[in-house]
């Protein structure tokens, strides 16, 4: 039936599949489970017309056989009543409701053989439209996850760290060129200080000298 052609192809369909081609797996996720429930309503609709279709060809098959048997007896009954005649006229009757009945029967058969095949689909339509509804929630969880996973890492890839760091090295070289000019000043201070008093313990040497070389004298 026209009606099963995306039926079937949904049935066929696997979820991740669909979801491999979607540019955007929240919406394609939620729009096929919109489709599939669209699909189940139409089904179970389509279902129900043959399962009445079904019940209709029951009831001219059942009133053909009973009109059969009814005919049966009616010869019976005639050629008891020593009636050949009539009784022929009934098996006549017989004969050709037999044919219709058989005809019926065949008309079932066949309706009836659609309808357990609609069944069946529209039940695997089900049990696919259950298994998309309980993955649907983890799925759009999975998507946000990956979504915010490729922000992170555009962000990261926009960024020149290597650049930044460079930047960093040659703050850390004018700091440690400012330390070296400090620390070479402070030596420096240092060295003059000490020269000083190198001077004055020298000259202190030489008034001690000076001193002893007068006493010496005065002797």
């Amino acid at each position: 039936m026209a009606i099963f052609s995306r039926l079937t192809d949904l049935l066929k369909a696997n979820v991740n599949d669909l979801l491999d081609r979607a540019e955007d797996p929240e919406k394609m996720v939620k729009q096929l489970i919109i489709d599939m429930e669209e699909q189940v309503d139409e089904a179970t609709r389509a279902l129900g017309q043959a399962m009445a279709s079904e019940k209709a060809a029951e009831k001219q098959l059942l009133a053909a056989e009973a009109s059969v048997a009814e005919w049966q007896e009616k010869a019976k009954l005639a050629l008891k009543a020593g009636n050949e005649e009539l009784a022929r006229r009934a098996l006549e009757s017989k004969v050709s409701m037999e044919k219709q009945a058989q005809a019926l029967k065949a008309g079932y058969d066949s309706i009836s053989t659609q309808t357990a095949q609609l069944r069946d689909q529209v039940s695997q339509l089900r049990s696919k439209l259950e298994e998309a509804r309980s993955r649907q929630a983890l799925i759009i969880a999975r998507s946000k996850m990956a979504n915010a996973a490729e922000g992170v890492a555009r962000s990261i890839s926009s960024t020149n760290t290597s650049s930044a760091f460079s930047k960093l090295d040659k703050m850390e070289k004018k700091v440690a060129e400012k330390e070296a000019v400090a620390q070479a000043y402070t030596d420096l201070n240092g060295g003059a200080a000490a020269d000083e008093f190198a001077q004055l313990e020298k000259n202190a040497a030489i008034d001690d000298e000076l001193a002893r070389l007068k006493a010496e004298l005065e002797k």
